[in-house]
């Protein structure tokens, strides 16, 4: 299969080009040539397949003849080597936990199938591959760890200085070996476009070898469509099924879109974001109005440009009715989050984050409107990783799972960077050094 920017469609690469690269000419965002089309008989058995099982489908789908298939079958089998368990805390309602991975977040996911894919494809270079991923939480922790140790790569966290929880920051400042954590003086949007203008970069391309692993990589989104047939297919009810995602950049949100475009019946999906609210505004108006982040207690959620609103539009080539048909978008305040989490607490005792939160009040306020819905929303990440948060909400004292203390025994290793392209840039050129 080919992959296409979001900028150019005339602008066609390999798989192979489309993972290295992360980002198309002129910050664009790769798509498949096709989303492949699943036939109605697979989902009459689908109940049937273990999460792995369906997964290897679905890559195999996009990945063709681009990986072999006992390698594409090895990849998956280390990717899925967790469950993401459905649990039903009201009447059709469900949690989709996807917080059992070794870093505790959805983001596991994505990581750990984009490290060895593109270590596949790495084993070719002669360079070592640099790969640059701006975070607001969780996906620096899992994409660290997920490289870390891999052959031919070198992994450069940007997060924002005393804006990710403190366990979030732990898991990729004290790794060492080929992980660098820069801790940058601003936002989240601010290590984005660092991260964007390092790619668009000619001087500093011709010295490195850059990629990114944010989900503007297209082997960071192809995986996060694994979990919405797995789920679909875990559901005692199959009918009127809505999923309700908490989003900040929206690439779960993008993934669970191209699952539906592949044949899965979801009926609608429900972008559930705190006040940053540009998506939401967005359906409400038709007008895309991006703006700077604003501060809240779903931190992963702070983006104020989100990068893959670019490849939702796209996916329904900006036709607004047919974006509106199947996606709906609220947005909530700090106060409204920890109300639902208090709620669901006192009269469920299931503790939610405060992203799952955010995702649990979208859902509810639409099967307000749509009682028949059978909802799922996403857990996105274990409550213990904004543990004081949780625990102020509700208190009660959070237990951290033995593999997050290890984390937080660790020595925390950071480069102090301001939000300015050309200190980013002095930085990465100290990296071309020893190649020079």
């Amino acid at each position: 299969m080919k992959f296409y920017s979001t900028n150019n469609p005339l602008h066609s690469v390999s798989l192979r080009e489309a993972v290295i690269k992360g980002l198309a000419p002129g910050q664009g965002l790769f798509m498949p040539g096709q989303i492949p089309v699943l036939p109605a008989s697979y989902f009459k058995s689908i109940h049937e397949k273990s999460f792995s099982q369906i997964a290897f489908d679905i890559a195999r789908a996009f990945v063709e003849d681009d990986i072999p298939q006992d390698r594409l079958k090895e990849i998956v089998s280390n990717t899925i080597s967790f469950d993401a368990p459905l649990v039903e805390i009201e009447k059709n309602i469900f949690s989709l936990e996807l917080f059992h991975g070794p870093t505790l977040a959805f983001k596991d996911f994505g990581a750990r199938f984009m490290s060895q894919v593109l270590g596949y494809f790495a084993a070719e270079q002669k360079k070592e591959v640099i790969i640059l991923v701006a975070t607001s939480g969780d996906t620096g922790s899992a994409v660290a760890n997920g490289f870390l140790d891999v052959k031919g790569t070198r992994v450069i966290v940007l997060y924002p200085s005393g804006k990710v929880s403190e366990i979030q920051e732990k898991q990729f400042t004290t790794l060492g070996k080929n992980i660098t954590a820069l801790e940058v003086d601003g936002t989240f949007d601010n290590c984005q476009q660092l991260v964007k203008q390092a790619f668009s970069d000619e001087e500093l391309n011709q010295k490195l070898f850059l990629t990114s692993a944010n989900s503007i990589n297209l082997a960071r989104l192809i995986p996060q469509s694994f979990y919405y047939f797995y789920a679909w297919s875990r559901l005692p009810k199959k009918e009127h099924v809505v999923f309700s995602v908490p989003s900040g950049n929206f690439g779960n949100l993008t993934a669970g879109l191209i699952a539906e475009k592949m044949g899965l019946p979801i009926d609608h999906f429900i972008a559930s974001t705190n006040r940053n609210d540009i998506v939401p505004n967005y359906l409400a108006s038709s007008q895309f109005h991006p703006r700077p982040s604003v501060e809240t207690i779903s931190n992963a959620m702070d983006v104020g440009n989100p990068s893959n609103f670019a490849r939702m539009i796209d996916l329904f080539q900006n036709n607004f009715s047919e974006i509106k048909r199947i996606l709906s978008g609220y947005s909530f305040s700090d106060e409204e989050t920890k109300a639902a989490m208090k709620s669901v607490f006192t009269q469920r005792k299931y503790v939610l984050d405060p992203h799952g939160a955010v995702g649990y009040l979208g859902l509810k306020k639409y099967i307000s409107q749509y009682p028949e819905t059978v909802g799922v929303f996403l857990e996105t990440a274990h409550p213990s990783k904004f543990k004081e948060v949780v625990e102020e909400t509700l208190s009660t004292e959070i237990q951290i799972p033995e593999r997050l203390k290890i984390f937080l025994q660790g020595e925390k290793q950071t480069v102090p960077l301001e939000a300015d392209y050309n200190s980013f840039k002095n930085f990465l050129k100290t990296l071309a050094l020893p190649h020079e």
